[in-house]
């Protein structure tokens, strides 16, 4: 089992980085958050979460210990899998999401696109009592980019189809998005297309 990867940083996206590691180049899927640390660094260090499934091998990277921890306290939730914990932790920050659970927003949790009412019930009450704030850590803050707004939203429309949102609906969204929000970041059109639902 893979513990971390560290190397070259060979490409970032919003939905997936490969690391160059002794001349292997390791593909491993991430968050929105992840991106945002990681876009402007020449080598990285990620933090990997292994998915072995019948019909895939799959790598999971994330920036921050905490993130991990949220992410695999979220796939221990029964009918929540790798997908649907990887676009919760691309719609909310670990501190977010963290605070919703140990406030109980149900509200706040459906947000995220494909969870219903059931599945947020069930993420509250079930990790209610295994998170502890103090315990998962995070890097707070963003960060800002130079590229122009058409860029941005070739580059988030990109990501949202890698993330298997259909393309036509969330060139909509996308377009909505930057007229409200020309100056947006990618990362930032990403979650806010996620928060206005595709």
């Amino acid at each position: 089992m893979y513990n971390y990867i560290r190397g070259k940083l060979d490409e970032a996206t919003p939905a997936y980085a490969v690391i160059d590691c002794g001349g292997v180049g390791y593909l491993l899927e991430t968050t929105i958050n992840t991106y945002s640390q990681i876009k402007d660094l020449d080598e990285v260090k990620l933090l990997v979460h292994e998915v072995v499934r019948e019909d895939a091998h799959l790598l999971f990277g994330f920036y921050t210990e905490g993130e991990r921890e949220m992410f695999r306290l979220l796939i221990g939730v029964n009918g929540v899998g790798a997908a649907t914990a990887r676009i919760m932790l691309s719609s909310l920050t670990v501190e977010e999401l963290t605070r919703a659970i140990l406030d109980q927003d149900v509200k706040r949790v459906q947000k995220v696109k494909g969870i219903g009412a059931k599945t947020a019930q069930r993420i509250l009450l079930e990790l209610r009592d295994k998170v502890d704030p103090f315990a998962i850590q995070t890097l707070a803050g963003g960060t800002s980019s130079s590229h122009q707004g058409n860029n941005n939203a070739d580059e988030a429309l990109s990501a949202l189809v890698m993330l298997g949102f259909p393309k036509a609906a969330s060139e909509k969204v996308v377009s909505t998005v930057i007229s409200a929000n020309p100056g947006a970041t990618v990362e930032e059109i990403i979650k806010l297309t996620l928060a206005h639902g595709i």
